[in-house]
């Protein structure tokens, strides 16, 4: 069953409440007893992420891409230490 949010526009009173689709909506403030219920509109449920994480290798390179990534960085070039200077 949805979850409605209705406001009593007398008091201010706000309140949750679990409702079928097909009940009517109710009018009847809990709060002060005047019919000034109004209810609210809801954004609906929020979009939620679970699991371990998402990461830029979880979805398609774009065609054109090289393999290699640009974020990774270049393997450095060997270095060879200096010859001791010979004697003149």
């Amino acid at each position: 069953m949805p979850t409605y949010e209705y406001v009593c526009t007398k008091c201010g009173h706000e309140m949750e409440v679990f409702q079928s689709m097909k009940d009517a909506v109710l009018t009847k403030c809990p709060a002060c007893r005047k019919a000034a219920l109004r209810r609210k509109v809801g954004g609906g449920a929020g979009l939620i992420f679970k699991g371990t994480g998402f990461y830029i290798t979880d979805y398609k390179k774009k065609s054109g891409e090289p393999a290699a990534s640009a974020s990774s960085p270049a393997p450095k070039p060997e270095t060879k230490p200096a010859a001791p200077a010979a004697a003149k």
